[in-house]
């Protein structure tokens, strides 16, 4: 039976062997995986792949499956914030990378889905740059069948979370931003937070009444490209792959 209020709400494993710090130039993958990380088969050659030819460094998954263990794929750690347990099974956001968190915190969301179902879950999570430079990373699965009132005091709870960090900053996610007031109430957020968005081929990118619903917001780097990956059957939604540099 699924649960709502999970037994953990952090989850955190470590990779067999992570770099130490991240490097200047990298690439992301930002994907609603609709809970096929694990159940699917194509899943685990799928990102193989895009890791061995992206560059791929950080991964920001939605609907992820996890249970404590390590990562689908080995060389990668990873922190997880639940919102929904089946058995010995977690479900909620999950945000991987080549890298170590050396600060995470998980969070729910205040409000619950049609007032009776689960809540969000948040995920920041803090990487060292080397030096004394750290990049946070802001994963997000933001709440979908509220009204905009709710939805808007959301996205303040995640503009506090990370509004006294003053270097290099991503958000990204599923933000169910499927009407006008919605988008309006994201880039307000984006205003706030001097931060930009990445503009993808909208055609591709998982969408509900005109509107998309994944984005990657950044601060601090410049974006050397992107990409929406269309060619697999795992998920509804396609990954967004984005590669960045961080700015001197």
């Amino acid at each position: 039976m699924i649960t709502f209020t999970p037994s953990k709400l952090h989850h955190k494993a470590c990779g067999r062997s992570c770099d130490p710090c991240f490097p200047k130039t990298f690439s992301l993958l930002c994907w609603n995986v609709h809970k096929k990380n694990r159940t699917d088969p194509a899943f685990r050659p799928f990102l193989q792949k895009m890791m061995a030819t992206k560059r791929l460094h950080l991964c920001i998954f939605q609907e992820a499956e996890f249970d404590g263990k390590t990562f689908s794929i080995g060389e990668c750690a990873y922190d997880a914030a639940a919102n929904l347990q089946l058995k010995k099974s977690f479900y909620g956001v999950l945000t991987a990378s080549r890298t170590e968190s050396e600060h995470a915190e998980a969070y729910l969301s205040h409000s619950q889905e049609s007032f009776i179902g689960p809540h969000k879950s948040l995920l920041l999570s803090v990487y060292p740059l080397g030096g004394t430079g750290k990049l946070l990373v802001l994963n997000i699965h933001a709440i979908n069948f509220r009204e905009n009132r709710s939805y808007e005091k959301e996205l303040e709870v995640f503009a506090q979370k990370v509004r006294s960090h003053e270097g290099p900053m991503i958000v990204a996610g599923d933000f169910n931003a499927w009407n006008r007031k919605r988008m309006e109430a994201l880039h307000r957020l984006c205003s706030e937070l001097s931060m930009e968005i990445v503009e993808f081929d909208n055609e591709k990118v998982k969408s509900f009444m005109g509107y998309s619903l994944d984005f990657v917001l950044y601060r601090g780097m410049e974006c050397l490209g992107k990409e929406v990956v269309s060619d697999h059957d795992i998920s509804d939604h396609h990954p967004l792959l984005v590669t960045f540099r961080i700015s001197e």
